[in-house]
């Protein structure tokens, strides 16, 4: 069965037409748009304690705050159509991307992620964060649902290749969750159940042959890790010890902005990246990440509520997709400096100081927002 819109029932007259608003015209979803305003001062604030009160890095970050904001805004106006038609495109020019940084990127930390064009350097992988669901919801969208067992070979296989080019950078949180983009799509695209419990299954039981043929010594290092952070404090597990004392000792209220031991003594590694949060918890307590995890579940609803109210297959996968994407990298992050997951390189959205990151997660909710306002385009 073909995709369908809905279209409120045609009305006799004209009367109850109103002219769009200056926001309608613009394709803005209000409530998004303060939200990730609230989120990305919070996220400046945070920063410039993490720095040692850098106004250089909050000010870098800010620019990287104001393209992605502009992107976000030019990328409201792409109506879900183009998406959809710009979809294969994207797509190999991201896979086209992935295979240059294996012959001519960009090493560092014993990592080879970026490219480097013109003094200025990005990380492919970050992209594709949003090209792979992008690629698996244009594919499935246009055929029958939910898909068939050759449509789910299809987008599997459309997930699978970036994905294994990003393991090879190594970079395997990354191309896990770039997977988890993908799955998602299929998901919200009615996949039967066999389907997914097959999925676990095949997890389950490639488990142990990826621990002994995929894993590299420092990824199973760092699962010992996780399990077990107090066998090398002063190793591998240094960055789970600091970073639960430093959430521990914040307490309730926290010791205050600007006020953290932890970072301020360097004992906190990454402080102002990947384990931003500790530093959150240290300086304003469970109070602090309670307001920054409200932020995000209002972020999420609002995104399950476009989702739900997308006029197309495509939209309400995207949507979901999205989202679910969002929801796990916060997860992610904050399981991973509770020391709860391994420690896996994957930043705080839109709290932790990045510039590809930044500029992906806004053309995220650019896509978002063309979703969210696809309804007036078709009812007004």
């Amino acid at each position: 069965m073909s995709d369908y819109v809905r279209q409120l029932p045609h009305q006799g007259s004209h009367d109850m037409a109103r002219p769009p608003s200056a926001i309608s015209r613009l394709h803005i979803d209000v409530p998004l748009l303060l939200l990730l305003l609230v989120l990305t001062l919070y996220g400046l604030v945070v920063l410039y304690s993490a720095s040692g009160e850098s106004m250089a890095a909050v000010t870098r970050q800010g620019r990287y705050f104001l393209v992605g904001y502009v992107i976000m805004f030019l990328g409201a106006q792409v109506s879900l159509q183009r998406y959809a038609r710009w979809a294969p495109w994207l797509y190999l020019g991201g896979v086209a991307l992935l295979v240059a940084v294996v012959l001519v990127g960009v090493g560092a930390k014993g990592a080879q992620r970026w490219l480097e064009i013109g003094g200025f350097r990005f990380q492919p992988s970050e992209i594709m964060k949003l090209v792979v669901p992008l690629a698996v919801a244009g594919f499935l969208s246009g055929r029958l649902l939910p898909p068939r067992f050759l449509h789910v070979i299809g987008a599997l296989l459309l997930l699978a290749l970036p994905a294994a080019l990003i393991l090879r950078q190594p970079d395997l949180g990354t191309a896990l969750l770039i997977a988890a983009s993908g799955l998602f799509v299929m998901f919200l695209a009615g996949i039967g159940w066999t389907y997914i419990f097959g999925a676990v299954v095949l997890a389950v039981a490639s488990a142990w042959p990826a621990w002994l043929f995929v894993l590299k010594d420092y990824q199973k290092q760092r699962i010992l890790t996780m399990i077990n952070p107090e066998t090398d404090k002063l190793g591998a597990g240094w960055n789970i010890m600091q970073s639960k004392t430093a959430i521990g000792s914040g307490g309730w209220e926290g010791k205050g902005w600007m006020q953290g031991t932890q970072s301020r003594l360097d004992f906190l590694p990454e402080s102002h990246t990947d384990f931003i949060i500790a530093l959150l918890a240290e300086e304003h307590g469970l109070r602090g990440i309670l307001v920054l995890v409200s932020i995000y579940l209002l972020i999420l609803l609002r995104g399950f509520w476009i989702g739900v109210h997308a006029q197309t297959g495509f939209g309400r996968m995207m949507a979901g997709s999205l989202t679910l994407t969002l929801f796990v990298y916060v997860f992610v992050n904050m399981g991973m400096v509770a020391g709860l997951l391994p420690v896996v390189g994957v930043p705080l959205p839109l709290v932790s100081a990045g510039g590809t990151s930044v500029v992906t997660l806004m053309a995220g909710f650019g896509m978002l927002m063309a979703i969210s306002t696809e309804q007036r385009r078709v009812v007004t």
